[in-house]
């Protein structure tokens, strides 16, 4: 592991192998050891991966304070640990948060970024339209805003409503021990109290700008906590090229549960969009 210091914090960064460079970017409540089968794919058909831990989760910081975790930071920390190992272009992969942080950088940045892959959350206005079922299965969201009460259930009866959510997750046990920690707990629901505040809810609509970086997207048919719909629907907010595929029998956490589709998709994609 490599520990980097950038924008004043310390970031925990695994990377391996030589070749055009893979960012892998990890959602919530994850840390880099959920990409272990991506990198060793990767890293044997000749790619180098880059897989941090992002501020907040796993070794790397967490400062104090929800400024510290407004999502442009978590893209400034992206593009620092890319300036930092002297990377000027590269495939970009995200997860669940990591999706939505990963299409950031592509559109702030996509000069940075020789390909998008976004695995379960598809673009913020297909996930706004994606209608009343979405919003079902979005309900913790809500629940995650309420600072100490979100905590408190997610740990109370030793974790048994976390455990829950993380049905199916195959690291759950891993993940629940991390959440042990209280100041882990807290830092890991500060993303969803910046980036999905409740005002959210009722602002008026706005249109994040469209993907112009090549982009695939993968919805796992067991997902319970997002809709085929708010993946598919990312087609129209793609200026560039667009591909979908669906794995069938994993749930969210595809990555894992799914692992040789998963890799076989994420080489073709990148294979026809070389750095």
């Amino acid at each position: 592991m490599t520990r980097l210091d950038v924008n004043g914090i310390g970031l925990n960064v695994q990377v391996e192998g030589e070749g055009p460079a893979v960012l892998l970017v990890h959602g919530y409540p994850d840390s880099h050891t959920c990409w272990r089968y991506q990198v060793a794919a990767l890293n044997a058909a000749g790619y180098r991966t880059i897989a941090p831990d992002l501020r907040g989760y796993g070794d790397s910081d967490k400062p104090a304070g929800l400024e510290a975790y407004e999502p442009r930071l978590f893209v400034g920390d992206l593009l620092a640990v890319l300036d930092t190992l002297g990377v000027e272009r590269a495939h970009v992969v995200g997860h669940d948060w990591g999706s939505a942080l990963a299409q950031f950088l592509a559109v702030f940045a996509p000069e940075r970024v020789a390909s998008l892959t976004c695995l379960s959350v598809g673009h913020p206005a297909a996930l706004a339209a994606a209608g009343w079922r979405q919003r079902e299965k979005s309900w913790y969201m809500l629940l995650f805003q309420f600072a100490g009460v979100a905590e408190r259930w997610l740990s109370q009866n030793d974790f048994r409503n976390a455990r829950e959510m993380l049905e199916g997750h195959p690291d759950a046990e891993e993940v629940v021990a991390r959440m042990r920690d209280p100041e882990a707990l807290t830092a890991g629901l500060a993303i969803y109290r910046t980036g999905v505040p409740p005002e959210s809810l009722v602002a008026p609509p706005s249109e994040p700008p469209a993907l112009r970086t090549p982009t695939l997207g993968v919805w796992s048919s067991r997902d319970r906590f997002l809709t085929e719909e708010s993946m598919t629907g990312t087609a129209a907010h793609v200026s560039g090229s667009w591909r979908y595929e669906r794995v069938d029998g994993a749930g969210h956490w595809l990555q894992l549960e799914a692992s040789d589709r998963v890799n076989e998709l994420l080489l073709t994609h990148l294979a026809r969009h070389p750095v």
